[in-house]
This record gives structure tokens, C-alpha cells and sequence, in this order.
């Protein structure tokens, strides 16, 4: 692995990173811009949907694009240190396993942000900016389930519902998407770790979402458009 920080030990730093800059709370500082604590208002979630429900969509779009960013610029960065920028076929399973700590510290800064006492968002947006920054290997399938999430959203109306179908979605499209660049990628059996974090953020954004789907059991939930303009 090329690069002066190449190994474990770079991978530790650029987790580090990876986790400080995951857990930039861009929600509550957007809305403290505008006066207002988004931890109080409407679903009491610092996640780009609420703060769009209490502060307008175009700042919930903003936070949308900035709960990404800080997920895309360390894993990206993570890319070029460990696997020396390469598209594909690294040798063996370790440079992926160690790209993959520096993802899954990320997502954990948003989930549990150490600066807010450990109570962050529900990590779709961060999970799209890792997915998007983990290429190509990521890319195309976190591109699939970004529009897959609009589809579901469009037809549900819940966000929620949306977020979840999605992130389930993403770790079979990258085993589809895995088996067939398999001769660019190399093969699957050095791409567990991917494979194996794309399984563990959807089990955790969807362990995120047990508030959502209990009012979805309930009948509870409310719809984009609707009078509380959406719940996440």
C-alpha cells in the first residue's frame, strides 16, 4: 500500500478524522444561523429532513449536501492514502477492510456525534457521501439506491420508508454490481469488507429508524406534504 501513512496505523488516523468530521452537526448549525435549535422543533432530529420541515427544503437540501460531504471527503481522502488513488483491484482484502474502517467511522461521527453528547441524525445522507467516496466500487450502486429512494419517496410520500428501502437495497446492488466488474474489481472474496459494511450501515440505519417504523406500524407516520410536512 502506497503513501507515507499506508497501514493500520494511517487507517487508525484517518478514522479519527473520519469520526470528527462524521460528527459535524451541519443540522444544528444551519438552523442556529437561522435562530433556531432544530433539536426542539418538529422530529427533534439535527437530519437534513427536519431541518428542511422547520427551517424550508432549501436548507434541509443544503444539510442534505453537507451530512454527504463529510462522509465523501474522508473516505476519498482514505482512496489516495491507502490504495494510492487506484480504480480497482487492489491486492488482497486488507487495503478494502482498512478503506472501510475510515467509512464506517464516518457514518458512527453522525450517528453519534461527540460533540452532542453522542446523540446525532440517522446516517442516510453520510452513508450516500461514504458510498459515493468509496469508488468506483460504491458509486454506481449508491447512485442506483439514491434513485431508488426518490422512486420509493415518490410513491410513499414517507421518508422514512424511502431511507430504509433504500439502505437495505444498497448491499444487493453491490454484490450484483461486484459479480459483474468482477474482471475490473478483482475478485469477491477480496471485496468482503465492502460488501460486509454495505450490511452493517443498513442494519444501523434502519436500527436508527425503529421510532419510524413503529409509528408506521401504528399508522402514525407522517407523509411528505402532510401537516407536520414529513417526520424523520
Amino acid at each position: 500500500m502506497p503513501g507515507i501513512l499506508s497501514g493500520w496505523w494511517g487507517a487508525i488516523g484517518l478514522a479519527v478524522l473520519g469520526y470528527l468530521c462524521g460528527a459535524i452537526p451541519f443540522g444544528l448549525l444551519v438552523g442556529r444561523l437561522k435562530g433556531v435549535d432544530v433539536r426542539t422543533r418538529g422530529s427533534c432530529n439535527i437530519g437534513a429532513t427536519n431541518v428542511g420541515r422547520v427551517l424550508g427544503r432549501p436548507y434541509g437540501f443544503l444539510v442534505f449536501f453537507l451530512d454527504g460531504l463529510k462522509g465523501f471527503l474522508p473516505v476519498t481522502l482514505a482512496r489516495f492514502v491507502l490504495l494510492g488513488g487506484e480504480s480497482g483491484g487492489a491486492d488482497g482484502c486488507l487495503p478494502y477492510l482498512l478503506w472501510v474502517l475510515v467509512a464506517v467511522a464516518c457514518v458512527l461521527g453522525h450517528m453519534f456525534p461527540v460533540y452532542l453528547k453522542f446523540k446525532g441524525g440517522k446516517g442516510v445522507a453520510t452513508s450516500l457521501g461514504v458510498g459515493l467516496g468509496i469508488y468506483p466500487y460504491y458509486t454506481l450502486a449508491g447512485l442506483l439506491a439514491f434513485a431508488l429512494w426518490g422512486i420509493v419517496l415518490a410513491a410513499s410520500r414517507y421518508v422514512s420508508v424511502s431511507s430504509i428501502v433504500a439502505v437495505t437495497a444498497f448491499p444487493v446492488l453491490f454484490a450484483v454490481l461486484a459479480s459483474w466488474k468482477r474482471d475490473q474489481w478483482g475478485r469477491f472474496a477480496d471485496l468482503w469488507p465492502l460488501h460486509l459494511f454495505g450490511v452493517v450501515i443498513a442494519v444501523l440505519v434502519v436500527y436508527r429508524h425503529r421510532a419510524n417504523i413503529g409509528r408506521l406500524l401504528a399508522g402514525t407516520e407522517n407523509k411528505i406534504g402532510g401537516s407536520s410536512g414529513g417526520r424523520n
